[in-house]
Parts: structure tokens; sequence; C-alpha cells
């Protein structure tokens, strides 16, 4: 199926360093509702605790056709990662001061996984730099467009 949800602020406000893949620890009605794109990682990130990962904030709609046995809709959910992966990861996040952000929620072979990112925040001058290149670049795109040979 392909991607379910990305979260587009990541790349205009950090630097985007290092992915993994991660899986994720889901109960009954979560996966039907990620399955019918009823999910948002906008304002999520992942805090590690004790050895383990989890993602925080993640929204995922209840199911429609839910009962009594629906899921709460911000839990903190367990990412499946492997121990030395989790012990690599929390010494970046202590000792380099970066932050752990979901980028893209996805479906492989009917299994939910999450792309975690090793991130660096990015200054307000970094930010205008990007837009700058970003507007230059669509400019060049625009006269190759109308000038043609």
């Amino acid at each position: 199926m392909g991607t379910i949800s990305t979260n587009k602020k990541v790349k205009h406000d950090y630097f985007i360093l290092e992915t993994y893949e991660a899986g994720i620890k889901l109960t009954g009605t979560e996966i039907k509702s990620i399955r019918n794109h009823k999910v948002s990682i906008n304002d999520c990130y992942v805090r590690i605790k004790d050895s383990e990962a989890f993602v925080i904030n993640m929204h995922i709609t209840p199911y429609v056709h839910g009962n009594i046995f629906n899921h709460e809709e911000t839990r903190e959910r367990k990412l499946l990662l492997h121990k030395r992966e989790i012990l690599k990861l929390h010494s970046k996040v202590k000792v380099d001061g970066l932050v752990l952000i979901p980028t893209k929620l996805y479906l492989k072979e009917s299994l939910c996984k999450m792309e975690v990112a090793v991130c660096k925040g990015k200054k307000l001058y970094d930010k205008r730099q990007s837009l700058k290149e970003k507007d230059q670049k669509r400019r060049l795109e625009k006269v190759g467009k109308n000038f043609r040979f």
C-alpha cells in the first residue's frame, strides 16, 4: 500500500542526520484505523525510557466500527528496535543534544513501520537560507520551462 502519513515539517525545522526503520506495537483496532489513513504524526516525537523507545503524541482516530475495546487516541506506543540501536540513539540524544522525530509511517508487507530520524534543530537563519534556496530552484525551473531549444 505504501506511505500512510508523512511529517512534512521535519525538513523545514530540522537537519536530518540519520534514519532508522522501526516497527510499532499496536492494539486491535489501531491497525484498522491506520489502514484507513486515520493517523497523524505531525506533532509526535520519540522518547527513550528504561532502554525502550516510545512514540509520544501520535494520533490514531478510533476505529468507526469498533466497540468498547477501542484504543485511546494519543497513548504512548512502543517502538520495536534492536537493543543496540536503542542504546546508540540514547547516547546521541543525551550526549550530542539531538532529537528523534518520526518522519514517515508506512505499511511494509502488511506490517506497520515508522521511519525515525535523528535530527538537529535549525536556527532561524538556517530556515531562511533553505527557503531562499528552494525559491531560487523553483525560479530556475520556471525559466528553464519557458526557455526551450
